[in-house]
């Protein structure tokens, strides 16, 4: 696919990013992926906007990798989109059987018309060929947007999946199986949601953002299905032939005083339980690396660093490893999904015991999204601290979960889940 790429230099870039993406709603399919300006080594870019549809690819579980991967091959071109945590199903003999009252695809890509790549003051716009003389016509369009004030009236009334008591009997049943020698660590998760609600996605997700200012934030509008994401994980990168993994396990609140926030970062640096969970994780994004890296290249480049968000402190492990040339991009994502951050370890155990405990399907909650680049490179989110909203059906929902291990305590559990749903509970609450 031949495309046009021009680059613009912009004055104001957080305006032009603001009506860009108020722009994008025009389409019925967009995505847009933002980096805050979080200093990360490893980005590409500032921010990107894709949208509108020239080939797509939307589909079940069954198969999915094979068709991923025969698309991604034939396009040979930009690809955006998410994979469902329930992809594991088809990695693995597992079920999913769980209530879903969202109903996204379980795998879902698309060829870009119009691509805006953002790096600093730079804009780079890439569109094929044959609608090149739309650019100008698009950036008047762009330059004029009005901001627009939500019209949505109403109270959003937010419900808990599993009430506290059950969470307590259903974590101390992780704790048996844990205690049994089962599994070492599980990712289990909760659902909070509202029915019979409308939001107005953008603003929603503009004023999410603006509280967390994550270096994975992420609007994906799919017809009539939203992700509204303020993602700090980054799941899976693929730069020539260096992986990169970045699992996030360990958490602590912030302070209000900068005395008080250097000691909650030092005491989470070193403690035992937060390295534990983080270190489990490692090991098993070792093991999925190995599948299918050069002999002895994986490495681990930083272990439990301590990274600062808006609303906490997390210990992020960085995870790498080389590969052949003749490596399927799509290979390496389906030998390491779902990401061991959301699952626990050993990784299949984990997985059939969380799908029992939990109440609701995941979906597209701990799934990924992002884009492969022509030459098979792709850089791939978590899908954690989102909201997940279905147009039609009325439906909001965003889920939490923490890991479980050995040392940990079902009340303490609680409060992290609490502590993570925070941002998101407050942006449904406050939204106009």
């Amino acid at each position: 696919m031949q495309r046009t790429s021009l680059k613009i230099q912009i004055t104001n870039i957080s305006e032009f990013k603001t009506k860009l993406l108020q722009w994008a709603q025009k389409f019925k399919v967009a995505v847009w992926l933002d980096s805050n300006n979080y200093q990360q080594q490893h980005s590409n870019f500032d921010a990107a906007l894709a949208v509108d549809a020239i080939s797509k690819i939307e589909t079940n579980y069954k198969n999915a990798f094979q068709h991923l991967k025969d698309y991604q091959s034939n396009v040979n071109d930009y690809i955006f989109g998410y994979l469902g945590y329930d992809l594991k199903n088809e990695v693995e003999k597992l079920t999913s059987s769980n209530f879903d009252g969202l109903h996204f695809p379980d795998l879902f890509f698309f060829q870009p018309k119009k691509i805006f790549l953002i790096k600093g003051n730079t804009v780079e716009i890439k569109y094929i060929s044959k609608l090149q003389h739309e650019i100008e016509t698009d950036l008047k369009e762009i330059k004029s947007v009005k901001s627009q004030k939500s019209k949505v009236k109403g109270q959003i009334k937010i419900k808990l999946r599993i009430h506290k008591d059950e969470y307590y009997q259903k974590l101390n049943t992780v704790l048996n199986h844990i205690h049994r020698g089962d599994i070492y660590e599980a990712n289990f998760c909760q659902e909070f949601y509202s029915e019979n609600s409308t939001i107005n996605p953008i603003e929603v997700y503009q004023n999410l953002n603006e509280i967390s200012k994550p270096p994975f934030a992420t609007f994906l509008k799919l017809n009539d299905n939203y992700l509204l994401s303020a993602s700090p994980e980054r799941y899976l990168k693929k730069e020539g032939e260096l992986i990169i993994s970045q699992p996030i396990k360990g958490t602590e609140k912030r302070a209000i005083t900068k005395t008080e926030d250097e000691k909650l970062i030092a005491a989470l640096e070193k403690n035992p339980k937060e390295r534990a969970e983080n270190i489990m994780i490692v090991d098993l994004v070792r093991n999925d690396l190995s599948r299918f890296a050069i002999k002895g290249s994986v490495k681990v480049d930083e272990l439990c660093k301590v990274y600062t968000f808006e609303q906490v402190h997390q210990l992020i492990s960085t995870v790498s490893c080389k590969v052949k040339s003749t490596t399927h991009p799509v290979d390496i994502i389906k030998n390491t999904f779902p990401m061991g951050s959301m699952t626990g370890a050993p990784k299949i155990s984990a997985m059939k015991i969380i799908e029992e405990l939990e109440e609701t399907k995941r979906g597209l909650y701990s799934g990924t999204v992002g884009y492969f680049t022509p030459k098979g490179n792709f850089d791939f989110n978590v899908i954690i601290r989102s909201i997940l909203y279905n147009a039609s059906k009325k439906y909001v929902s965003y889920s939490v979960g923490g890991a479980i291990t050995a040392q940990s305590i079902p009340e303490k559990e609680y409060e992290e889940c609490l502590l993570k749903a925070k941002a998101m509970k407050h942006v449904l609450l406050h939204t106009k």
